[in-house]
């Protein structure tokens, strides 16, 4: 039996209108609950906000929507719908790759023109590798999502499934870049298939082999983009809510929590105080656990993924050879990942993710302007740098960055800005962020599932967890389950009906 929040729970009050915290609101609107969301900033979103300068909209967090039916799943729990709020663009191709050898390849979602794609870049026996690997990656998928991430564990005997079985019968618990190697010998197609570790904090030569679902989101459930934005979303789940009933209460500050006894009884901000039945804390760990007055006790200290500095550019051209989703590998690998992880040196060969959201939306920035998102992976500063070092670090990284790109491609890229925005992992530091990273704690087997920081904390039998930070991790997908499974340890609900988690049903590119 799932533990949830013993005696009333009425009325919750939840800390931070991120993705989690909508996601959570929606889920408790829709079994009854009165929620109030308590926001510090002046609009919604968390990590998925906007900055706008000069007529440019920037997204400052995730770029794209995959697997959206789980956002649609927390509209659905208050008779609304996703596609009743925003528009979503499929993206084709889902990313585009360049390679130091100046190769280049479209990643299509699509089977059929995903295999044309491969064979063109690699010939028929890698066209072969990736059938293999797509049904591969769609197997692991299905023996994940019900037991190991949209589930609520309360100890690692629930590990104890015939899933289990069939997870460890994949190789599952194999290393990912030795498995994706067991279908493709093409080293750069073993790098679009395997970088995806990074976002769970891990190179793909330690990472776990069942985080190859994060492939399997990225490369074959599709892609999306909401008209007006990632923030779009956000604003929409906001709209939702309020329109169910919920209070939205924006730039408010929580400053502590008042108890009794083991019941958190009161949120109080900057502006006063709001009793509640319960309470779900979004925040980034740090945050949390100073709200709650203790941290939970670990045998291992928790472990921070790498972070990272985001240039956000808003040009007078683009190159067109830019997809939506353009990553730029640099030619080294295994380097560039004992960088990021364990000498926390900048990498000294960068591997780039450049974003260019109105090659799909033009009325993110002026007309006939265009906005760039470049992001490169750096150390966190636990590891690298500290966010001190930082204030001396930026003006000449963002030269040397500047100039990286210059080399790769977008000549003339200095010249071309007229808005800008750099952040460092100081920034992200600065916003409450552990260790300056954006991606939380990264996803060592030591810290996932059951081993993961759970969402309820010893201690306090009515304050739940719910963002990056706790079960089920990292990315836009999960922290949507994040809340919804934070919902459920309040509401006493189950997992979520089949249709939630079923693999999702692809159309045909258009």
């Amino acid at each position: 039996m799932t533990r949830t929040v013993p005696g009333r729970t009425d009325h919750v009050v939840v800390v931070g209108a991120g993705l989690s915290g909508l996601a959570t609101a929606l889920h408790l609107l829709g079994a009854g609950r009165r929620v109030t969301l308590v926001e510090r900033d002046p609009s919604p979103g968390g990590r998925a906000g906007r900055l706008v300068r000069a007529g440019y909209r920037f997204d400052t967090g995730p770029t794209v929507l995959t697997m959206p039916h789980l956002a649609d799943e927390a509209f659905a729990a208050v008779g609304d719908s996703l596609r009743a709020r925003v528009e979503l663009l499929p993206l084709h191709p889902a990313y585009r790759a360049r390679f130091a050898d100046g190769s280049g390849l479209d990643v299509h979602t699509g089977a059929e023109a995903m295999e044309a794609e491969v064979e063109r870049f690699a010939g028929p026996r890698e066209a072969a590798g990736y059938r293999e690997l797509r049904a591969w990656l769609t197997k692991l998928y299905r023996a994940q999502m019900r037991r190991f991430i949209d589930t609520n564990f309360d100890s690692p005997f629930q590990l104890l499934t015939p899933d289990l079985a069939r997870l460890a019968a994949l190789g599952g618990f194999g290393r990912m870049d030795a498995r994706v190697g067991r279908f493709l010998r093409d080293e750069r197609l073993r790098r679009v298939f395997s970088f995806q570790a990074l976002y769970a904090g891990v190179p793909p030569a330690r990472a776990l082999a069942a985080y190859a679902v994060i492939a399997y989101m990225d490369t074959v459930a599709g892609v999306h983009f909401p008209r007006g934005g990632m923030h779009a979303l956000p604003l929409a789940m906001a709209d939702a809510a309020v329109a169910a009933g919920a209070e939205l209460r924006l730039g408010e500050a929580v400053t502590r929590l008042e108890r009794s006894g083991d019941r958190v009884t009161a949120v109080v901000t900057e502006r006063g105080r709001i009793a509640c039945d319960a309470v779900v804390l979004t925040p980034d760990l740090p945050v949390v656990y100073r709200l709650l007055g203790r941290a939970p006790r670990r045998a291992l200290a928790l472990r921070f993924s790498p972070s990272a500095v985001v240039l956000h550019a808003g040009t007078d051209r683009t190159w067109p050879w830019l997809a939506h989703h353009t990553l730029s590998f640099g030619a080294a690998w295994r380097r560039t990942f004992r960088e990021l992880t364990e000498t926390g040196r900048l990498m000294s060969d960068p591997s780039l993710l450049i974003t260019s959201p109105t090659v799909t939306d033009a009325s993110l920035a002026p007309p006939g302007r265009h906005l760039h998102y470049v992001l490169a992976p750096c150390p966190n500063t636990r590891i690298g740098p500290g966010a001190a070092a930082w204030s001396e670090l930026a003006p000449g990284y963002r030269e040397s960055l500047l100039a990286e790109l210059d080399r790769r491609g977008l000549d003339g890229v200095a010249s071309a800005i007229e808005e800008e925005c750099l952040v460092t992992p100081a920034d992200w530091q600065a916003w409450g962020h552990a260790a300056g990273s954006p991606f939380s704690a990264s996803h060592t087997f030591a810290q996932t599932g059951p081993f993961r920081p759970r969402n309820l904390v010893r201690g306090t039998v009515n304050a739940v967890l719910a963002g990056c930070g706790t079960t089920p991790g990292v990315g836009v997908p999960t922290v949507l389950l994040s809340g919804k499974l934070a919902a459920a340890r309040i509401t006493g609900a189950g997992r979520a009906p089949r249709s939630a988690v079923r693999e999702v049903q692809h159309r045909r590119p258009v």
